[in-house]
C-alpha cells in the first residue's frame, strides 16, 4: 500500500494518483490535518510486536504494509473540538509527536522527499548553497545577516544591483491581509531603513542578469528540465513567482549532462528523492544556481510543457529500487 500524506486540495496530488491507477496500486490519501480530530492512530508493542493501525473514514490501515509514503504538504495536526484554546494546543502538540513516533517506525517504507524529520533538519537555504559549491555549481555572492551595517556594503559591491529574500517561506498580516515575501530588489532609498533588518535576518545577493530561467524538477535519478522566459515581462524580470504573465513561456528544456548530473547529485547528497530546483541562465550562457525547494510545485510546469513529472512520481513510488526505466529523458 502507498500512502499519501497531504492536504486534500492538493492538485498535485490529483495528477499523480490518475498514475497510481493505471498501474492498479493501493492508495490512501490522509491529511495530518485530520488528525487526532478526524482519525486515530495507535501504535503499540505486544508479543513481542510492533503494531501501528490508522483508522480513518471507518477503515482501519494497517502501516506495516506501507511500502513507500509521499509526504507532499499537508496541514498541521487539528482538534478544533477542544474549545480551551491552551488544551487544544497541547492536544496538537501532542498529536505532532505522535506522528513523529510513529513515521520513525515506518522503518520499511521509502518516503519522498525524505521522513519528515530530516526535511525539517535540511531545509535551510544556506546549507543547499554550501552543498552547492561543493558541487561545483556557480553561486552568487551570499550575505546573510541581521546586522544593519552590512547592508550598505553589499549594495555597493553589488553595483546598486541588490537583491533580497527571505530564507523561508511564512504567511503574515499586513493591514489585515495575508501575504509574503518574493526576491525584492533594494533600491538606494531603502538604504535609510536598513535598522529595520535587525529583527528579520535576510538573504542579500546581486541581481544576476538573466537570458531565461529554470525549474529543474529531480525524481529519484530522472531530470525535468523547464526553460522559463522570465525576462520576456517587466512584472517576472526579478522573481516569476510573483505574477501570472501571458507574455511568459514555458517550454521542456534538454540541460547539459553535467549541470542535470550536478542536480541529481544535490538532491541524493540531501537525502532526498525529490527536489525542484530553481537556476539562471546568464546571456553569456553560465548556469547559475539560486535555491532549491524540497517540496517544490512542479504541477503547472507539466501542464505548460508536458513534461511527464506526475507518471516518475508514480513510478518511484511503485518501483522497489524506487527507479524506474525512464520513456522520456530530458
Amino acid at each position: 500500500m502507498l500512502l499519501i500524506i497531504s492536504d486534500h486540495g492538493d492538485d498535485s496530488v490529483h495528477a499523480v494518483l490518475s498514475k497510481l491507477r493505471e498501474r492498479g496500486v493501493p492508495t490512501l490519501w490522509w491529511d495530518e490535518a485530520d488528525y487526532p480530530e478526524a482519525s486515530t492512530l495507535t501504535t503499540s508493542y505486544r508479543d513481542g510486536r510492533w503494531r501501528q493501525t490508522l483508522t480513518y473514514r471507518g477503515e482501519e490501515h494497517d502501516l506495516s504494509r506501507v511500502t513507500a509514503v509521499w509526504h507532499r504538504r499537508p496541514g498541521r495536526p487539528s482538534a478544533p473540538a477542544v474549545r480551551d484554546p491552551s488544551q487544544r494546543e497541547f492536544a496538537e502538540h501532542v498529536a505532532g509527536h505522535a506522528l513523529a513516533g510513529a513515521y520513525d517506525l515506518m522503518t520499511r517504507a521509502r518516503w519522498m522527499p525524505a521522513r519528515p524529520a530530516h526535511l525539517q533538519a535540511i531545509d535551510n537555504k544556506l546549507l543547499h548553497l554550501y552543498r552547492a559549491v561543493q558541487l561545483g555549481f556557480t553561486v552568487v555572492d551570499t550575505v546573510v545577516t541581521n546586522d544593519p551595517a552590512e547592508l550598505v556594503p553589499a549594495w555597493t559591491r553589488a553595483g546598486g544591483r541588490l537583491i533580497t529574500k527571505a530564507l523561508s517561506f511564512r504567511t503574515f498580516t499586513l493591514d489585515g491581509e495575508y501575504g509574503h515575501l518574493y526576491t525584492t530588489p533594494v533600491p538606494r532609498r531603502r538604504l535609510s531603513g536598513r535598522h529595520r533588518l535587525r529583527y528579520a535576518a535576510s538573504m542579500l545577493q546581486p541581481n544576476v542578469p538573466k537570458a531565461y530561467e529554470l525549474r529543474v524538477t529531480v525524481v529519484g535519478e530522472r531530470v525535468f528540465a523547464a526553460r522559463i522566459d522570465s525576462q520576456a515581462s517587466r512584472l517576472t524580470t526579478v522573481d516569476w513567482r510573483h505574477y501570472g504573465d501571458p507574455k511568459v513561456g514555458y517550454s521542456a528544456y534538454d540541460l547539459p549532462a553535467e549541470v542535470a548530473e550536478r542536480c541529481v547529485r544535490l538532491v541524493a547528497e540531501l537525502g532526498l528523492s525529490f527536489g525542484a530546483l530553481d537556476l539562471i541562465v546568464t546571456p553569456d550562457g553560465r548556469y547559475v544556481f539560486l535555491e532549491l525547494n524540497v517540496d517544490g510545485q512542479w504541477a503547472f510546469i507539466e501542464t505548460l510543457t508536458g513534461l511527464p513529472i506526475a507518471d516518475a512520481i508514480a513510478g518511484w513510488l511503485t518501483t522497489p529500487t524506487g527507479y524506474e526505466e525512464p520513456t522520456d529523458v530530458h
